[in-house]
């Protein structure tokens, strides 16, 4: 549903392509910010508003991923990514992003600022144990399976 203020000129989230994996997430502001939209300074972070709140099937989740094109060409990228929206997240869907790059970027209202991927959620029980089991790879951390 969108929020009482969103702009409904603003498309709701759809693919570009038929084989697309992520749906486009576009910047929808409130009225009184529409025209200026959002500056980012250079490692400056904000929650870009979407005008959206979701209802996802239980067993599901929503992914909110960045966009390669805004990476590449602004520095654009999103601070916890992937941003998971719960199943019973009823709130209104916001986009954290942060801009990597070296000069201010302007989110527009409108602009495709993220994907979003709907994945099934598969849940683990947890529990203590004395010892694990052994592996080739052992405790072998960062970087320890390549040579570079």
């Amino acid at each position: 549903m969108r929020e009482p203020w969103a702009d409904n000129a603003v498309a709701l989230p759809d693919y570009a392509t038929p084989a697309a994996a992520g749906a486009d997430l576009r910047a929808n502001f409130p009225e009184e910010v529409r025209q200026k939209g959002c500056v980012l300074a250079p490692f400056e972070r904000a929650v870009v508003p979407t005008g959206l709140r979701v209802a996802l099937p239980d067993g599901m989740e929503m992914q909110i991923r960045p966009r390669s094109g805004l990476a590449l060409k602004h520095g654009l990228t999103l601070v916890n990514t992937p941003g998971t929206v719960d199943a019973d997240y009823r709130g209104p869907v916001g986009v954290l992003m942060v801009n990597l790059g070296t000069e201010p970027v302007t989110i527009t209202h409108g602009m495709r600022i993220a994907q979003a991927i709907l994945a099934p959620v598969v849940r683990a029980t947890f529990r203590s144990v004395m010892t694990l089991d052994e592996t080739q790879r052992g405790a072998g951390g960062f970087g320890s399976t390549g040579t570079g």
